[in-house]
């Protein structure tokens, strides 16, 4: 049975991580330099594709609102004498398009970076977003799996009913079991190259993380036995490419691990919650709960600061203190 995507609905315009400047609605000048701006993120920077596709839609939706907003295409005299009142209507607008909070910070946070470096070049100013409050930030924590639906999910027993070949099946509780077991982003564990799979007596694997940045990871006997069991079924030669191949041979795409782990949450009674990543989260949630160090955990994630991986102990004290409100004879 051949693995497919589900049909999406109306096309909506996607931004080239390094689009033209007649993507951009501005003068000529303006127009260029955001092109610019983006070729030196990707460069300089070396953002990532997804970085990259959400600046630039960022900095064009913001342009193409101040064309609307000011009556004409901003120009530099355009962007220099902008207000705190212009990027408040900006932000206004883009709540009124349905845009949450953390997708506001995001925007606003690409167009502070865009507006920079412009002002660097003598064509706008940035001082205007000092006067404006930037949305509240959410407090959301990571909804993490309990140990058992965790195990549940990376077990290719839980999907012995559905009609897909054993090595497809195979290769997803391999995907996933990287993820719960080394603490994987989804993009990470597919971009391992299959000369680089850790098996056998190979403990640990190299990876390309956030930024560009690498690091090398354990990955533990039980993940190991996971990657070995799909290689041995796999159909195709994997040599000189991906660790993880799609139906046809080709680089297995994200979307299909999200999907396989949609039918598995169905299956399984398990949230909505429960997605690729929340197998990352429960890596550090449990590894905390079972008494790991919070530096170490922040290396085995690739987090660039620990304040990042902290947000770990507020998971880990709720859970606690679920537990105890559930279990303790007086808790009530």
């Amino acid at each position: 049975m051949r693995e497919s995507l589900p049909s999406s609905g109306p096309k909506v315009r996607q931004a080239p991580s390094t689009p033209e400047p007649q993507f951009f609605s501005a003068a000529p000048e303006i127009a260029k330099a955001a092109a610019e701006w983006l070729q030196a993120l990707a460069h300089e920077r070396r953002a990532s594709r997804h970085t990259l596709d959400g600046y630039a839609r960022d900095a064009a939706t913001f342009l193409a609102f101040l064309t609307e907003h000011l009556g004409d295409r901003p120009d530099r005299a355009a962007l220099v004498a902008l207000e705190p009142v212009d990027i408040r209507a900006f932000l206004a607008r883009r709540r009124d398009d349905g845009l949450e909070s953390r997708s506001l910070l995001r925007a606003l946070a690409a167009i502070r970076n865009f507006m920079r470096y412009l002002e660097k070049r003598g064509l706008a100013r940035t001082d205007v977003f000092g006067a404006v409050r930037a949305p509240k930030r959410p407090h959301s924590l990571p909804k993490a799996l309990t140990v058992a639906a965790a195990r549940d999910l990376i077990d290719p027993d839980s999907r012995a009913g559905e009609s897909r070949e054993p090595w497809v099946l195979a290769r997803d509780a391999a995907v996933m079991a990287l993820l719960y077991g080394a603490g994987l982003r989804i993009s990470e564990a597919l971009s391992i190259e299959h000369a680089m799979a850790p098996i056998g007596a190979q403990d640990r694997v190299t990876i390309l993380g956030k930024g560009g940045k690498t690091r090398t990871v354990p990955v533990i006997e039980p993940v190991r036995r996971a990657i070995e069991s799909y290689l041995a079924l796999c159909p195709y030669s994997l040599a000189g490419g991906p660790l993880f191949v799609g139906a046809r041979g080709g680089p297995l795409s994200p979307r299909i691990v999200q999907l396989a782990v949609a039918r598995l949450r169905g299956a399984l009674g398990l949230p909505d919650s429960a997605t690729p990543h929340a197998l990352r989260h429960s890596f550090a949630t449990h590894l905390l709960g079972r008494g790991g160090d919070l530096r170490t955990i922040q290396e085995l994630l690739g987090h660039a600061s620990l304040s990042t991986t902290q947000i770990y102990t507020s998971v880990d004290s709720q859970r606690l203190l679920a537990a105890f409100q559930s279990a303790h004879p007086r808790a009530d």
